[in-house]
């Protein structure tokens, strides 16, 4: 087991400075150290978690403490949790100061708008690897398509559309 808790904090400790954007940012990372490298799960388990993790309240990071959980236990739920805060916390606080102090400059203005693009291109990653991991098909990717462009384009409620998805399934899957 303390094999497993090296491996769980080095592949979350650096997976941590990416988190930009939020945890959702490096799902597409996580899944593949978790279903392919480590081989700790499978894509339904691991789908099984995200849905977790996104249906309680809480940071989008929660994922993480559930691999962790996962792979060993509390202990691993744990080590989990700390590789993936700690790290960017300290970061983030070390920096902060430099931060305000520049505030103005060129640099930290290009490196804020740089990150944006980076941080959508990361969480894009994570949609397209749920998608693939679930297994839905076209019908997947066109009703995720649908729903993204109505959340873009129009008022709709959310849950409109993830009632619409779960009839579409319904039908579907029959």
């Amino acid at each position: 087991m303390p094999g497993r808790l090296l491996d769980l904090f080095g592949v979350f400790a650096p997976l941590s400075f990416l988190t930009v954007g939020g945890g959702q940012s490096v799902v597409a990372d996580i899944h593949r150290q978790a279903v392919v490298a480590y081989g700790w799960m499978n894509d339904t388990q691991f789908l099984d978690l995200f849905a977790l993790s996104r249906v309680t309240p809480g940071p989008g990071s929660l994922l993480v403490t559930l691999v962790g959980w996962q792979v060993a236990g509390l202990l691993g739920a744990l080590v989990a949790s700390f590789a993936i805060f700690v790290p960017s916390s300290l970061l983030v606080y070390g920096l902060a100061r430099v931060w305000s102090r520049y505030k103005h400059s060129l640099w930290t203005r290009a490196i804020e708008h740089g990150l944006a693009p980076v941080a959508a291109g990361m969480i894009l990653a994570a949609s397209c690897t749920i998608l693939r991991a679930a297994e839905g098909g076209p019908w997947a990717w066109g009703v995720a398509a649908v729903a993204t462009l109505m959340l873009m384009y129009t008022r709709v409620s959310p849950f409109l559309l993830m009632g619409a998805g779960a009839i579409v399934f319904s039908v579907v899957l029959r």
